[in-house]
């Protein structure tokens, strides 16, 4: 029988050449692991993202012990029109007699005479609540001590029940917080002055992701501030 010398092997030619080579181990636990990461974290942000926008889209407002009304920026003893909208929502609320009292939350610079609760306070003064009714908070920094203070309030005033005003991006993050510190809370987003364009929506929203998921990874290393 005559072999075509296209099939002959010559003999110094080393065994396998010509053979796929076989994955080692580690490369597909290491390539296994980086899909299943990247999986979940793809998950995890568009389950936040949801979650987000179901609060936001959603008015919980109903009778309760009080409104409380989270701080944005005031320019040296005004509301700025994000914090004016909050107030104004929460003004809305106290007329429609949802509750009895209303909570400012939110401090302000170290440098500043002002604070973003003690500007709500004398704005919702202004405009007809009386002085009795309304309870400044004025040391919080940032959300998270927000609803901690908001929890100190309302356990020392045996308030039970809170209906929450802030944007409605906003909302989900301080529904979260406040329930971890023990409150029963309602939210109920400020409207929109204007419609938001694509790129202040995904700006809010990223923001809410992100702070979000640090709060959250903290809380799973018992991390506190």
């Amino acid at each position: 029988m005559i072999v075509p010398e296209a099939n002959l092997r010559s003999a110094k030619q080393p065994v396998g050449i010509g053979l796929a080579r076989p994955v080692k181990p580690a490369r597909v636990l290491v390539q296994s692991l980086v899909i299943v990461v990247v999986l979940a974290a793809v998950g995890w942000v568009v389950w936040v993202d949801r979650q987000i926008h179901y609060f936001a889209d959603r008015n919980e407002a109903r009778p309760a012990d009080a409104i409380a009304v989270f701080g944005a920026a005031e320019y040296d003893g005004r509301p700025s029109p994000v914090l004016r909208a909050r107030l104004d929502h929460a003004l809305a609320l106290y007329r429609e007699k949802i509750a009895p009292l209303v909570i400012t939350l939110g401090g302000g610079d170290p440098t500043d005479r002002h604070s973003e609760g003690g500007v709500g306070h004398d704005y919702l003064m202004g405009h007809g609540v009386p002085g009795a009714a309304i309870i400044a908070e004025t040391e919080s920094q940032n959300t998270e001590e927000s609803a901690k203070r908001l929890a100190v309030i309302a356990r020392a005033n045996h308030l039970k029940d809170i209906v929450v005003v802030s944007d409605g991006t906003h909302l989900f993050r301080v529904h979260a917080l406040c329930a971890a510190m023990g409150l029963n809370v309602f939210t109920s987003p400020r409207a929109e002055a204007r419609g938001l364009t694509w790129w202040d929506r995904f700006q809010r929203t990223a923001h809410e992701i992100l702070s979000y998921t640090w709060w959250r990874v903290r809380q799973g290393l018992g991390i506190r501030d």
